[in-house]
């Protein structure tokens, strides 16, 4: 399960989850929302995730679900 939410600064996007290092990346720019989603996709390439977008008011405006690309040979 990943989220990315809106800083309260105002600068950009985090993206959380259990599943980071350091549970928390800060996204920057026009395109944060799609740099965090499509690290959230490459960092879960081999399991499914599911991935929550919230707005400031903390509702849930896209939900994106990726299926692990692992295959056993």
């Amino acid at each position: 399960m990943y989220e990315v939410r809106p800083r309260k600064d105002s600068r950009g996007v985090d993206l959380i989850s259990d599943a980071l290092p350091f549970g928390r990346l800060w996204y920057a720019g026009p395109d944060a929302v799609a740099n965090a989603i499509g690290y959230a996709e490459h960092r879960s390439r081999s399991h499914g995730a599911v991935i929550r977008v919230y707005d400031a008011t903390g509702n849930v405006v896209e939900t994106h679900e990726h299926t692990g690309d692992f295959k056993e040979w």
